[in-house]
Parts: C-alpha cells; structure tokens; sequence
C-alpha cells in the first residue's frame, strides 16, 4: 500500500477521520514502527552524539509521528467500534506495546540520556530529561537477561487484558435491551420515554427499550415509580461484565491476572507492590500517606454521610411507604426527597439547559478568563454529530494586532451504540517545538461525552450534571491547548503529576455554580426565557444535597483501589477486599451481588491503577485554587481577569515543564489547604 494513500500515514494536517479504515491500520503500523526501530537504532549508535537535540531531531520526530498515527486508531476505537476496527486494533496492539516497552527499557538509550549534561538544557529540557530518566527505571532499563524479557512480556500481556476488560464491559452494556410498557414508564421524563419509543421503533419492535447507558439508565433509576422496573435495570448494570452476568463478559479472571501481573512487575523493579510503583511520578509520597488522607477525608464525611441516610430513611417511609429501601431505591427516594425539600427536579433543570446555549455560554467564560478567542472549524470528522473549534488569541506587536493560533478541539457530545461510556479528554497532537522544521506545532485535542440526542426536532438537554462534565472536560482541554511549553514531554497535560491533572477540570467545574456565569447560558427549550433566579437558588441550596454520601462513595473506590495494589494478595479473591471496604467506608451497603469491580475501567483499563485517589487529592487542589477567585470577584459576581490571567499563566500555560506544587505555590502564594474543599461541599 503506497505511502500517501494511506490515511493514517499522512501527518500534513489534521487526521483524516473520514477515510481511515480497519485495512489502514496494520500497514499503517508497519511502516511507523519500522520507521521508529530505525530511528532508535541510529541515535542509539556509540558515536550519535548524546545531546538532547540531535536524539529529538533523529527519535522523537519518528516516535511522535508513531504515537500520532496510533491515537488515531485507539480513539475511532472508544468512539467508532466495529468488529472490523476492533479485530485491527487488538493485532496492532501487541507491536505497538512491544515497541513503547523496548524504547523506556533500552539500556543504551537510557546511557545516552545519562550523558546529557543538565547544565546544557533550558529549564523546560531539564524536567523532561529528569522525567525520561525516571521513567526509564520504571520502564525496566536497568533490567537485564530474563527478568528484562520478563517485564516485556507482562507489558505485552496487560495491554491484551486492558483492552478486553473495555471490550467486555462495552460489549455487556450493549447487549442489554428491556422494552417495557407504558404502564411501566410511569414516572420517567417525557423526552426519556420519546427516546425509549424512537429505538425501539427504529428496530421494529413494540414497546419501549431501556439501555445501560447513562442516558437511559440513570432516568429510570431516578424517576421511575415502578421499584420492579428499577430492580430490573439495577441488577442487569451492577452485575454487568461479571460472574452474575453472560459467561462470555465475564471479567473475573482478567482482573486476577492483570493484578498478578501488576505485583510481578513491582517485584521486578524492585518495589514492594504495585501503590509503590503507581506513586514514584505522583505528588503523593507514599500509600500510606494516600490511606490516610482518604480514611482522614472519610472521618470528616461520615457524619454527614449518616445524616443523609436517616432523612431519606424517614422520609421514604413516610412519604414514599417505603418501611425497607433496597438498594435500587436510593436515587428514587433521593431525587423525591431532593424535590420535596428545594421544590424543583432535574427535569425541571434541564428544560433550561439546551446543548447551543450551554456551549455558547462555557466558550464565553473561557474567552474572557483566558483572554482568547473560539471559533467553528472545519477538519475531517468520524461521525457527523461531530463539531471542530479553533482557540485564537490576539497579539498586539506596536501598532500591528496578529491573530495567533492557539489551539484546536473535536467536540464528540453524543451517546450512541458503539461509543465507550463516559467522558473523557484526549490528546490528537501536542504542542512542540519541532527540532526537525523549527515551527511550533500547535496542540489540538478530543472533547467526548455521552449525552442524550435531541426528540422531535428540538435540541438536545443537558442535565446540570451533564453541564458539569463539559466543564470538567473543557478543563482538561485548556490544560492541553493553552500550554506554551515548547518541549513535547512537558507541554500541557504531558509530565503533569497525575494527582494533578484533575486540577484544571475540576477547577472549571465550579463556575456551573456562579448565576453571573449560569444566567447566560440557559434559555428554555420552548420558551427561550432564561433559568430564573429563585430556580437557581433552590439548585444551589441542593447543591450540597447528600454530598457526605457522595464523598464516601469516591473514598470507597479510591481506598479499595490503593488497598487492591498495596495489600492484597492477587492469588485471593478481592470480592473480600471490595466487601471489608464497604464496611469501613459506605453507611449504605450494597447487595452481595453488586459487582462494580468488574466494570472499574478507571483502574484496570484506564491508567488509575493504585491512582483513583487523585480525583480527590485534586479536589483539594482545584477547590484551593478557585477559592482564589472567590476572593477577588467583582460586584457583578463575575470573576476577575487578573486572577483569571494569574491562574492561566502558573498553572494552564506552565503545564508540566515544573512540579504541581510549584505551579500552585506560583498562583496561590502557599501550599494546599482542605478548608476550601470542606466548605465548597457544605462539610465545613
């Protein structure tokens, strides 16, 4: 297959996501690792120089272009599965594994990297090379003979699992169908039900079908009256992937391995598990300081915790004649209780929130925060729900004003069949300095959610919730986009701590809760009238609404994840484990045969292993840091340009070419506190 008539191999522009398709992939793939292997091969000979230029011109053009190339793949994989595409990937996945585990173990790289003199580099190339070096060791360099080969192969081998664990827990969400009957639907949302008509019809059957995927699902388990209807779709989604459920999802054995697999390499890098390991580039110093922050933070919730529960206890016997709540009858009851108490519902909420006007209103805050500019795009797309932006910024040079491109971003809003749950940011192309061309490269990014379609012409609604995780994602994103790093490793998220990361995201979360920013961006689905103050009012006296529980529910995953790779032994059952977690942590238990381990993608297909616990170290971080701007609002509650410019520049632009702690002490003027946190969640 020649060169340019392969999609995957042209790096001129943009990805060309039309016209990539499976038969693409395995070429594709040849051609850049047999670029690469030759790259490495020559930097890596006695006499190439060691200098940190001359080995990026020859090996980071080539790996780049590799890593390029592969996300490609990997993403129209999480939005885009075919059988096809996935049959490609999971070839492709074994070489592509193979090759990143040769490059972070080579040892004559590694002595190359270690003959670089720091003094030679600027500050950015420092951090970098400090990270490759660290890296390396992680990476097995220092290995050598069967252990080396050992390490390869576990590497090999968890790649495989990881994509099965996905493929498993898509695969089992899919094949979950229930058409029920009106009578049934009693209580749900009316553009719930349209939707729950609409599939069914469009695959000829008669009644209305209900999914596991959030936009079906979570309705249902708020709304529906019907506790059997709720029951049903309960045990299908907490079973999913499991010993409960169809044989062939069955994700059991797969989570054993890659757990054993995870304490064999700890053991090969000379760690005692794999926390240790998961750690070394983390801001965090240890497990044991991660177990004491969380059962520190689960202290402080606890009483909140159990106060939520007695309220919906006494409130759904009396009101709901509920005398024994199960576990399927939580949300129900919550979202009652939650309507009686601030007199509003979701439903409500989300009238307000239409798709256009939500956008328009987060592109407004980031333009005048950030002082920078959004704009449609055309680019390529996978699917015609897709809409591309650019980021510009102006730049005033004397008397001459140049508009400057900053960045570039694929918003992917919409559930479908196909599509992986959740939401997510992901990364096209980085910001660089390129040594082979001296222009810089500009970064571009990937923005997905799964949010409901619009019904019958009308635009799609978001829940608040839903607002929230496009706020979230957008963090992310920025993170990326306004970085003005110019060494590929450190540039945007890339070299950030991972209990870092999170704080751009949830940082942006917090203006979801500002009415001088909300108020601009709701209008009515039928009214256009914008959401009304005393509305707002009632959301924000709920906003707090059970978030002890809410907090306890993080800790529960985030300390069985740290336990999982600290304590526990892989050749037990961790079902135990999950259980003697719940009994510290949950003041609701679930039944015995919830199974969420089995669908825990974070952790054992996402790259949160023994990690979970950054969303609520972040928490702290981003609650600190928007508090910054409590702090110097203006009267018309809008927040302030300068701390806006302060924040971009120590903490978005600076992205990971310096430690966390140094960027926040850079905006912050100290370190952390847990205050902010505790107040923000009505815990203080």
């Amino acid at each position: 297959m020649a060169g340019m008539s392969n999609p995957l191999l042209d790096f001129t522009g943009l990805p060309l996501f039309d016209q990539v398709q499976p038969q693409h992939v395995g070429p594709a793939v040849d051609a850049l690792l047999a670029k690469a292997d030759k790259a490495l091969e020559t930097v890596t000979q006695p006499d190439f120089p060691s200098r940190w230029q001359d080995i990026a011109q020859v090996l980071d053009t080539a790996t780049e272009e590799l890593g390029r190339a592969w996300s490609v793949v990997s993403h129209l994989n999480g939005v885009a599965d075919t059988p096809e595409l996935r049959a490609a990937y999971n070839e492709a996945l074994p070489k592509i594994t193979d090759f990143w585990t040769r490059l972070g173990s080579d040892e004559r790289l590694y002595a190359k990297y270690k003959a670089i003199d720091p003094a030679t580099l600027n500050g950015e190339q420092r951090q970098a090379h400090k990270n490759a070096m660290r890296n390396f060791v992680l990476g097995g360099a220092e290995l050598t003979g069967a252990a080396k080969e050992r390490f390869a192969a576990i590497q090999d081998r968890q790649a495989e699992l990881s994509q099965k664990f996905s493929e498993h827990a898509l695969d089992a969400t899919d094949a979950y169908a229930y058409y029920a009957t009106e009578d049934e639907l009693a209580g749900l949302p009316e553009d719930v039900v349209q939707a729950a008509r609409a599939a069914a019809e469009s695959e000829g059957k008669a009644g209305y079908k209900l999914t596991l995927k959030m936009p079906s699902y979570l309705p249902v388990m708020q709304f529906a009256h019907s506790s059997a209807l709720r029951e049903r779709l309960y045990r299908a989604y907490v079973t999913r992937a499991s010993d409960q459920g169809d044989p062939k999802f069955d994700n059991s054995d797969l989570i054993r391995e890659i757990l054993a697999l995870r304490q064999e390499e700890s053991r090969l890098l000379g760690f005692r598990n794999f926390g240790e390991v998961s750690l070394v580039p983390k801001m965090a110093n240890s497990p044991q300081q991660v177990i004491d922050f969380l059962r520190d933070l689960a202290r402080r919730a606890r009483p909140y915790a159990d106060k939520d529960v007695a309220d919906m206890r006494a409130f759904a016997a009396q009101k709901l004649a509920l005398k024994d709540p199960q576990a399927w009858d939580w949300s129900y009851i919550a979202e009652k209780l939650k309507e009686e108490r601030y007199a509003f519902s979701e439903q409500e909420v989300k009238e307000y929130f239409t798709a256009p006007k939500v956008l328009a209103g987060l592109f407004k805050i980031i333009e005048t925060l950030f002082e920078v500019t959004i704009r449609r795009d055309v680019a390529p797309v996978w699917n015609p729900g897709v809409e591309f932006y650019r980021i510009e910024r102006e730049r005033r040079v004397g008397d001459r004003v140049t508009t400057e491109l900053v960045g570039q971003f694929y918003l992917d809003p919409a559930a479908r069949t196909g599509k992986r749950g959740g939401a997510w940011m992901d990364d096209v192309r980085a910001r660089w300095l390129r040594p082979d061309n001296g222009k810089v490269q500009t970064p571009v990014a990937h923005l997905v959610c799964n949010f409901a379609e619009g019904v019958e012409g009308k635009p799609p609604l978001l829940t608040h919730d839903d607002v929230i995780t496009l706020f979230h994602e957008s963090g992310h994103g920025l993170h990326h986009m306004l970085t003005q790093v110019n060494e590929l490793d450190v540039s945007g998220i890339s070299g950030v701590e991972w209990d870092a990361v999170e704080l751009p995201s949830q940082f942006m979360e917090n203006f979801c809760w500002e009415w001088g920013v909300l108020r601009h961006m709701t209008a009515h689905v039928d009214t256009g009238a914008p959401l009304p103050r005393e509305l707002f009012d009632k959301m924000l006296a709920a906003k707090n609404f059970q978030s002890g529980l809410a907090t306890l529910r993080q800790i529960e995953f985030a300390l069985f994840d740290m336990l999982l790779h600290t304590d526990h032994d892989p050749a037990q059952d961790f079902m135990p484990l999950l259980k003697q977690v719940r009994e510290e942590v949950a003041v609701l238990q679930p039944p015995a045969f919830s199974r969420t381990a089995h669908t825990f993608s974070h952790i054992f297909a996402g790259g949160y292993a023994a990690g979970y616990y950054s969303y609520k170290w972040a928490e702290v971080l981003s609650a600190d840091a928007y508090a910054a701007f409590e702090e110097t609002s203006g009267n018309d509650g809008l927040p302030s340009i300068e701390t806006g410019r302060k924040y971009r520049q120590a903490i978005l632009e600076a992205g990971g070419s310096r430690p966390a702690m140094e960027s926040f002490k850079a905006f912050r003027g100290r370190e952390p506190t847990l205050d902010a946190l505790l107040r923000h969640q009505g815990m203080a």
